[in-house]
């Protein structure tokens, strides 16, 4: 099988057009529509749904499209195993959560770099719903995501614990109960992230209706918003910390189910555990920092 043609179908799977596919891999449109009707003529089916909006998997072409995965990240596995050394080097992809990258992984990953050089390191930020799936199709080598995660395919391992608390601005009256959440606004992420899984199950369980949800892109928004008295958030005590010493929010404890939160990092099982990827965790471990008020941790 033509692993080009491989490479040309996972991309337009992923791009869902043809004239996006053409772009991003820098061919002409007649030359990527020419190689997918070969890889259908080698299969002997349909691969894509064509219509108005672009092209759409098939379910024949959902099951090529998972091979294609793991054949293209076994081709790159033997690669790397072949020009294998003892000193890390080649590409390393990880993702985080945005809280994970923004307080636990700078000093590390500055480290990481200055220690190894030829490591072609890049982290993506994601929600934990989003980054799972990415290490599920071979995109990240693995990721810094909040448990619990229960997925045959992958392996994980506690990195750290992480205190939850709720966050409101200094001007806002206390919360003596989240009993007090009832009818009031709450600044959250996107969809997918594990801390606004956490708000809803709490505000679920307890019975409280919030008068409404506000989604937000980045962590700064949220808590300059609640800061400014839009509403109220919940966040790790570890990101928060630092803007309560300087009097711009205040936090809040929350009862014990819903006030810790394990961080793990995932991979898939059947991946090779890379020098690169080995040395990474190794000076995570080392270097990762407790929470605040969890000295045992």
């Amino acid at each position: 099988m033509d692993l080009h043609l491989l490479e040309i179908f996972r991309q337009a799977a992923r791009e869902g057009t043809i004239t996006q596919t053409a772009k991003t891999l820098n061919y002409a449109q007649s030359n990527v529509t020419s190689k997918i009707q070969q890889l259908e003529a080698d299969m002997q089916t349909s691969l894509f749904y064509r219509h108005k909006h672009g092209i759409t998997l098939t379910p024949a072409g959902h099951v090529l499209l998972s091979y294609t995965e793991k054949i293209l990240h076994t081709v790159a596995e033997a690669r790397t195993a072949v020009n294998d050394t003892s000193s890390p080097r080649g590409p390393l992809t990880i993702g985080s959560m945005e809280t994970t990258a923004a307080v636990r992984l700078p000093d590390a990953l500055a480290r990481y770099h200055r220690q190894y050089p030829h490591v072609d390191f890049s982290l993506i930020t994601g929600a934990t719903d989003q980054l799972l799936q990415k290490v599920l199709h071979y995109e990240l080598d693995g990721a810094f995501v909040a448990g619990p995660v229960d997925h045959p395919e992958l392996m994980q391992h506690k990195v750290m614990d992480e205190q939850l608390v709720l966050i409101t601005s200094p001007d806002q009256p206390a919360l003596p109960s989240v009993h007090e959440l009832h009818n009031r606004t709450m600044l959250v992420f996107r969809k997918g992230c594990s801390y606004r899984a956490r708000l809803h199950m709490l505000l679920q369980d307890e019975g409280v209706l919030p008068v409404k949800m506000m989604e937000f892109g980045t962590l700064e928004t949220i808590i300059a918003c609640v800061g400014a008295g839009m509403g109220i958030s919940l966040l790790p005590l570890s990101i928060v910390a630092a803007y309560e010493a300087q009097g711009k929010v205040i936090s809040h404890t929350l009862p014990v189910p819903y006030s810790a939160v394990d961080t793990l990092f995932v991979k898939r099982k059947d991946t090779l555990t890379t020098p690169a990827l080995s040395a990474f965790l190794n000076e995570v471990a080392q270097h990762t920092m407790p929470t605040p008020n969890n000295p045992d941790t």
